[in-house]
């Protein structure tokens, strides 16, 4: 992608992380898990071609980016967007919107990376074979988000500071499970989350197919990261444990942080420190910020990491309503919408998909209304 769509100016158009790792080497190839394998078929046959699968002729609103109305912009309501015109008001929108999808980018490169630095050190045959097919789902996520940020919305933002810390911590560790736990459990647990309220909410048929069919691939790499984990750590001392359980409180942190976008109110002018405390303040924002953690909350519990540091840092987030939920009925349900999308893509149904799992949409709207209700009730 050229620098010239970058909202803000790159400094370097590379980042060097250093780091050694010990790589693996495993002579037992009749030796693997029936789930895995499973999983391992599923992901060849589950590949798709960007080309060819996502309708690039759907042209994009730049004025409407999203297709959300404006209550989803973590400004709405302030003083500061009551005082925007309604074209200043659709440029934060393009900014927000081209920043949100610019950190997705991102993020897939960094699963990209972590991907391909499982298949060298993951210690057994299975999972190795399975992250060679995640190399080739994250190349394909890459591709498709920097399409749609130079083709569709014409302009880009830098990786996110928290997002790039949280990388460099998982990558800069040399234990396989390390990498596992940073990217198939934190980071992707929470884009599960944030593509899902794009797709479920979105009315622009462009994005809410992308982010089905990213999601299709996630839901795979996340049930991937559960099975190699709950094993390894079943095996593991408390002190191993409790060292993990640290990470995964400061990488809930990070990523929580991460959807204050400090760096779009900067680029645009405006008082940061101020729309960083409306972004804080914004009820509806902070309810979706909560459902980021919907699929993190109940992974973490499942692999095991769930002594007293974890769960007092989830229930500071607000998030400890999510441990019980069901990671396989979400995956579930990922893998029938994207499948429903096709059929409607390819009958060229666009207005269907405009106004697909509207009912969902207004499930989780009443939802979010009660949390803020009981907020305000001081329930």
């Amino acid at each position: 992608m050229s620098q010239r769509i970058y909202a803000m100016p790159t400094d370097i158009t590379g980042w060097t992380v250093p780091g050694v790792a010990n790589v693996q080497f495993n002579w037992e190839y009749d030796n693997g898990r029936d789930k895995l394998l499973s999983l391992y078929e599923k992901g060849k046959n589950k590949q798709w071609n960007t080309n060819e699968r996502i309708d690039w002729s759907i042209e994009i609103d730049l004025e409407d980016t999203a297709g959300m109305p404006d209550e989803y912009v973590p400004l709405f309501g302030s003083p500061l967007w009551d005082r925007l015109d309604r074209a200043e008001k659709n440029r934060v929108r393009h900014h927000y919107g081209a920043w949100l999808n610019s950190q997705f980018l991102h993020g897939e490169q960094g699963a990209l990376i972590c991907a391909a630095r499982i298949v060298e050190t993951v210690p057994d045959i299975d999972a190795k074979w399975y992250g060679a097919t995640q190399v080739m789902d994250e190349a394909r996520h890459v591709e498709t988000y920097a399409r749609y940020l130079h083709t569709k919305l014409e302009l880009a933002y830098p990786i996110n500071p928290h997002l790039k810390e949280l990388l460099n911590n998982t990558l800069t560790d040399s234990r396989w499970d390390m990498t596992y736990l940073g990217m198939q459990i934190m980071i992707e647990g929470v884009a599960l989350a944030a593509f899902s309220m794009i797709r479920d909410f979105t009315g622009e048929p462009l994005s809410k197919a992308i982010n089905a069919y990213v999601m299709q691939d996630e839901a795979r790499h996340v049930a991937f990261g559960l099975l190699a984990l709950k094993d390894a750590y079943a095996d593991m001392t408390q002190a191993e444990k409790t060292e993990r359980e640290e990470f995964v409180v400061e990488a809930s942190y990070l990523l929580r942080d991460r959807f204050l976008a400090r760096e779009v109110w900067e680029n645009l002018g405006f008082d940061a420190d101020e729309c960083v405390g409306y972004v804080n303040n914004h009820q509806m924002l902070g309810e979706f910020r909560k459902a980021l953690f919907s699929r993190v909350v109940p992974n973490v519990k499942k692999i095991g990491l769930w002594g007293p540091k974890v769960q007092e840092a989830f229930v500071d987030m607000g998030v400890m309503q999510f441990q019980d939920m069901d990671p396989d009925e979400s995956f579930a349900r990922d893998e029938s919408i994207a499948e429903e999308l096709d059929r409607l893509m390819e009958q060229g149904r666009h207005r269907e998909i405009r106004y697909m799992w509207e009912t969902d949409a207004e499930q989780v709207a009443e939802t979010i209304a009660v949390g803020i209700a009981a907020e305000e009730a001081g329930e």
